[in-house]
This record gives structure tokens, sequence and C-alpha cells, in this order.
């Protein structure tokens, strides 16, 4: 039930005051075992640093200054503030600042319903997967790709900037439990390149050549499905002659693969026709919309109707977000841009659960900043003292999704679990406090009353989905419907119509990025952390900068110094570790660690900037930074 991408199915007991969790042999995907993370659960779950007590701030934000209260007063104070302020600035200064903390869907969404009741602003989610999902559109109209368990019929499976060792272990394990040979393209030598048949080391920003390169072999060397591109591909020769003006030599250069390299991938692609799992990272980039696009091409020249892994949407869930309560227009406020909005004063009110945005968001020095300069009311609903929740007036305490009733989806597969308590601790849920809110507020519409089993029953039954059935499995596989390319030619668009609507090439292209500062700075997830979350319970970290010995010798540095990170967002202060595995003119930092534990994240160096032509998504990795001893 976190935000995890493989959504476990978990068995979970409570007995003599101790939680214990496996997992559920019976699941296809999960299939009996589960990854660390959510092997250290019950850690989590009994964790001393939860929260018991809603907390009042008494002194600075971030001091960590709180007097506990009671529920009464605390929901009382975050009503009266809420009334006020859309007394005195108007509904759309209240913005609801959510995202995937908790995959539950009750969790997720209940909340919604008051703010669209009272007309605030939303969130645009364009943190995460954004750039890639309107990249994938373009191609075939959809980011939803090809079902997982469909992997038993492919010979291989290519990672593309993805690391699911670390982060879609079960994936990784379903790929081998069915023999698949496994290739892995990617900047940086990871876990999963490691234990891959074949890795294609490419330079950052280069995967659109690189993709674009073996499309051209494949076309030059007629190795692509001919049938399946006339019958279902619009826009071919175009793009036939688009890439024909390519060099190989070039692509070469650039992607740091040699010529063979490039021609062994695609005709090993061809032959084997190839399924790609495609990765969120790279598309968190100025490049990234456009890599993704050339990516999406090599699956429908090798006959594939929709050959590649991304996300994965089961069930509409509109239903528990209730956006039929709102009475007026939605202002959306980018997620990337809070710092921004909060400085231009048109946030007044911001309401945070299921979210961490003062571990996770870039330019995290502009965000602080912004946060104790404003006079903008902050109330967090979570479960520990984040750092958010240090910015906050009010913080009430949430419990775990061993506490409460909800269903929850998958990014990566077709099943629908059923998540039953089998415990409560402390917190409330962002359902009940929602109803406490509505309550305080006076509010009589019964939509912000209903039960979590009402909603979820709902969801179920506008689904066609059967309550019983899963009550009695745990988990249901919801039927994949007859698919269709949803493109304005009705084909797999190469030459996209779309894409030029949007002021974009009609094909992807290759640009070249960079900055004020030489080396490019990567931001992946740690294997022990989701984003921010298990940072303080696990305490399982790895806060070191990676650098290749060739930019350390250049600067001086030497294995274990302790060196300075910095750019015109900010600086950081770690210990360098030279590896091979990171290439030369890049630096990595793993992601959104506890800035109240460590002292710093990476993200008091990333980039705010957005990826406009791709639906405003995030570029958090193209941010450049230097190094030096310090």
């Amino acid at each position: 039930m976190r935000d995890c991408y493989d959504t476990c199915s978990i068995i979970s007991e409570f007995k003599d005051g101790q939680l214990t969790v496996k997992g559920n042999p019976e699941h296809p995907i999960t299939a009996g075992f589960l990854c660390p993370k959510g092997a250290l659960l019950p850690g989590w779950f009994h964790s001393r640093d939860r929260l018991e007590k809603p907390l009042i701030r008494t002194g600075e934000r971030g001091s960590g200054q709180f007097r506990e209260a009671s529920w009464e007063e605390a929901i009382e104070l975050v009503a009266s503030r809420l009334r006020e302020t859309i007394g005195e600035h108007g509904s759309e200064s209240v913005l609801v600042y959510q995202y995937a903390g908790d995959r539950g869907v009750v969790n997720y969404a209940f909340p919604l319903r008051l703010f669209h009741y009272l007309n605030t602003a939303m969130l645009d989610y364009d943190i995460c997967d954004r750039a890639g999902q309107e990249a994938l559109k373009d191609v075939y109209g959809t980011a939803v790709g090809m079902d997982p368990e469909e992997l038993r019929k492919q010979r291989l499976l290519v990672y593309w900037g993805i690391n699911p060792f670390w982060t879609n272990l079960h994936g990784f394990m379903l790929a081998k439990r069915n023999n698949l040979e496994i290739w892995t393209v990617d900047v940086v030598r990871t876990e999963t390149a490691k234990r891959s048949d074949r890795f294609f080391q490419i330079r950052p920003d280069t995967d659109v050549l690189f993709a674009l390169g073996v499309a051209k072999v494949l076309i030059v060397e007629n190795l692509y499905d001919r049938a399946f591109v006339r019958e279902n591909v619009y826009g071919f020769e175009e793009f036939k002659n688009y890439v024909k003006t390519l060099s190989l030599d070039y692509v070469s250069r650039e992607t740091g693969l040699g010529v063979e390299e490039i021609e062994e991938f695609a005709r090993g692609y061809a032959e084997k026709r190839g399924v790609i799992h495609i990765g969120y990272g790279f598309q968190r980039s100025l490049a990234g919309g456009d890599a993704v696009r050339a990516i999406a091409v090599l699956p429908a020249l090798v006959g594939h109707r929709f050959g590649f892994i991304y996300d994965m949407k089961t069930i509409d869930k509109s239903y528990a977000e209730g956006a039929f309560l709102r009475s007026g227009p939605v202002k959306r406020i980018p997620q990337v841009k809070l710092a921004e909005y909060i400085e231009k004063g048109e946030i007044r009110f911001l309401y945070v659960y299921n979210s961490n945005p003062l571990a996770s968001l870039p330019n995290q020095n502009r965000l602080r900043r912004a946060l104790k300069e404003s006079d903008v009311f902050v109330v967090t609903h979570d479960i520990f003292l984040t750092d958010t929740a240090l910015y906050s007036d009010v913080v009430l305490p949430a419990n775990t999704f061993f506490e409460r009733l909800d269903v929850a989806d998958s990014y990566y597969h077709r099943y629908v679990a059923l998540n039953e308590p089998v415990a409560g601790l402390c917190g409330k849920s962002n359902s009940e406090v929602t109803r406490l809110l509505a309550k305080a507020l006076g509010i009589e519409n019964p939509y912000l009353y209903e039960s979590d089993e009402e909603v979820v029953r709902k969801i179920l039954e506008l689904n066609d989905l059967s309550w019983d059935e899963l009550k009695e499995k745990g988990f249901v596989r919801v039927p994949e419907k007859p698919r269709k390319w949803e493109t304005p030619s009705g084909k797999i668009e190469l030459l996209s119509r779309r894409a030029v609507e949007r002021g974009l090439s009609p094909f992807p292209e290759y640009r070249k990025f960079g900055g004020r500062y030489p080396l490019k700075l990567l931001t992946p997830t740690y294997r022990m952390t989701i984003t921010s979350q298990y940072h303080n319970t696990y305490r399982v970290i790895d806060p070191n900068l990676y650098i290749n010995p060739a930019d350390a010798g250049e600067r001086g540095i030497q294995e274990g110094d302790t060196v300075e990170v910095f750019n015109d967002y900010g600086s950081i202060k770690t210990v360098a570790r030279l590896s091979d595995d990171v290439p030369k003119g890049a630096v990595l930092l793993y992601k959104a660690f506890w800035v109240s534990l460590l002292g710093w994240n990476a993200n008091f160096l990333t980039t705010d900037e957005t990826v406009d032509g791709y639906g405003r998504g995030s570029a958090y990795h193209s941010t450049w930074v230097e190094v030096r001893r310090a």
C-alpha cells in the first residue's frame, strides 16, 4: 500500500501486540516474497517516532517547537483558519498538496472531496512520470503498455533507464522466472545492469539518439516488421527519411557506444522482438520527453501493438475524489512550482497529506525560504514528524495502511488488492480527518461522510468488480478490455500529429543540454527508501557522492575525501566515492533523504525547471554541479 511500483500482496498478522508480514504466495506478481523494504514494515509500523497527538507550532518554522493539543482543538483551529482564509482571500488561495505516499484509493483521494466542495486550488501532478506519459500518448495515444504477465510469451526484456532490482524487484524476478534474456540501457552501471545479459552504457541525455540510431539500423537492414508497419503505423516513410540522414558514427561519438554495439542491439532486438520497460528517472529531464518518444518507436517497428511497459491504469477511481462536488472551475498549481506560488502570495493555506514536499521537491532552499518569509498557514497530516511537518503550523497524526480499510491498484500490474485493518495503534486516516473537518466547517453534504467501505464498494461497482470476490481472495485481476491506439490517425504515430499540435517537432529530436557547471547530477532513488519514506525508521541510507575516477583526479579528489557539491541552487558537503559505475561528466547522489536527520539532501541542488513541451514535467536530472574538496 506504499507508493511502490509493485503494489505487493501482503499477508499481515497482529498477535500478542506484534505485527508480522509475509508475501502472499497466491499472488502472480508478489509470488510469496517481499522486497527488503516490505519485509521491514513491522519496524516502521511499531516505530517509537510515530505521532500520537496533534501538535501546534509555538516556535519558528523548522525549529521543532510544538505543543501537544487535543484533536478537538487542532481540528477547530484548522477549520477556523480555513474558513478565515477563504473569506479573506478566496477559495483559490487554499491548496491541498498530496501525492501517492500511500496507494490506497480512499486514503489517496477521499480528502479531495472536501477541497473540491470548497472550490480550492488543486495540484497539477507533474513531478513524476508526466513527460513520459505525454511522449507515449504522442506515439500510442496512451502510456499504458503491455500487461507484465504477457512477458511469459516473450524472449527479451530491455530495461531502459530503470533499476528494477531495487525499484521493481518482483518484475525483475518475474522476468527471471520466465527465462527472458535481460538487457539494460542506462547511464549508470546499476545493480540491474550488473545482473543483465547485456549492458549498454550511454552518456547522459543521449537516449533519444541511441534509440534513433537503433531505428535506423532496423529500417536500413530491413529488420522491421513490414506487414505490421504497413497496416498499423502512421508516418513511417517520413520517419524513414528522417533517420536515414542520421550518421551512426555520430550516434557512436555522442552516446559513447561503438557502431557495432548499436547494430548488435538493433539486430538482437529485432530477432527477439523485445519488450522495453521504460523507467521514470531519465524522463525527468529536459531531454526526457523526446527520449521516450524515440524509444517508443522501437516496439512498433518490430511488430508489437503495445510493446512497452511504463504505467498501468486499471480502474476508474474518480468517484473517490468527488470532483462532481465542485461548483466552479479548477485552478491547477504545478507541484514543482509550489515555492513560486507561495512567493507570489497565491497560496495562503496549504494542507499536506500523503507527501513530504520539504524532502521531495527540487530547489529546497527556495521552498524553505518561501515558507519562512510568508504567512501561509500549513497543516500536515502524517505518520511522522517529517521535514514538512516541522515547517507546519498544525500537525495531525496519521495512521498506517495496517489500520484501515482500502483498496489499491498498481502502476505495474493488473491486480487490485483489498487492504483490511489488522490493528490500531494511533492516528487517524485521511478520510476520518476529512469528516472531522467537514463537520467543524458545518458542511452537511452526505458525500463528505460516506464510510470507507461505502466508497470502496461504489468504486468496485463502477468498475464491474465483485466485493465478495475481493473479500474472499484478497485481490482480483482487472480484465483487459480490447485496446486501440487513441491517436488522431488511429494508428501508432511515428510522425506525431499530437506533438505537432503542441508546437513540437513531428519526430523526436536530439538536443545537447548543459549548464554553468561541468558535471551532470543524477539523483536516483535508493534501494531502502521510496523517495523520502523509511529513512527515519530503517535508517539505512547512502549519502555519499559517486564520481568517476577521471573527474575526481582532475579535481584532486581521492576516495573518502570530504567534498562540497555546489551550484547556483545550493551547496552540500558529503564524502566522495570513486566509481567507474558512474560515467565521466556525471556524479550521483541518492535522492530525498530527510534533511532533519542528515542535514541536507540532493534536492538542495536540483532544478525546479519544467519541460513545458511535455506537460510541464519535472527536470530534476537536468541539474549541473561542480565538486571540490572541502
